[in-house]
């Protein structure tokens, strides 16, 4: 995953809600590459001008778990699922904040193994959000999946060690969720 082990950062995530000074700080410094490139592959293809970017993603992502430090971390699935959620919210915010109108009919997302696919500035983002709150009132581990896979950018591997689940798993559920996003968006 990194060149740091998976329990650092659980161990950093226990110093962090204890208070212990200084854990916050080597924390972001640990995941904020992965981060910032999460972020930036979210913007691919975006126009120079568009006023949020993918620094502004992250750094808004920290601000929030920062002000909510009553959040407590189960390990570091839940730290990334939280992160990709917040992140998902920022760009829902931001797109929701520019007002755009929503097209008839709806269009197609294609469901790529990358997060190139999603725009920060494009409705799709908005219908992309309310197919997934759906799926996780419908299944929370599918939606956690879709959130580390596609939001973060973990590979299978990744997603497996995470949900504790094997690679087997995440393909065929991963599979059964393009089709089911797929049918969601195109109903729009």
């Amino acid at each position: 995953m990194s060149a740091f082990g998976p329990g650092e950062i659980t161990v950093l995530l226990r110093e962090w809600e204890s208070g212990k000074t200084g854990a916050t700080e080597h924390l972001f410094e640990l995941v904020y590459p992965q981060l910032r490139n999460i972020a930036g592959a979210l913007f691919r293809g975006e126009r120079p001008e568009n006023l949020l970017q993918p620094t502004s993603v992250v750094n808004e992502l920290f601000l929030k778990l920062v002000r909510q430090r009553s959040l407590r971390f189960e390990d570091r699935e839940h730290f990334y699922s939280l992160s990709a959620r917040i992140m998902r919210r920022v760009l829902v915010d931001h797109a929701r904040s520019e007002h755009r109108q929503k097209r008839d009919g709806g269009v197609p997302v294609p469901l790529l193994e990358s997060v190139s696919w999603v725009d920060a500035k494009q409705e799709e983002l908005m219908d992309l959000d309310r197919a997934l709150i759906e799926l996780e009132m419908l299944d929370q581990r599918k939606c956690r999946m879709v959130e580390l896979r596609f939001f973060m950018g973990f590979t299978v591997e990744e997603t497996a060690e995470l949900l504790n689940i094997s690679t087997a798993s995440v393909d065929r559920d991963l599979r059964f969720v393009r089709g089911w996003l797929y049918d969601r968006l195109h109903s729009a």
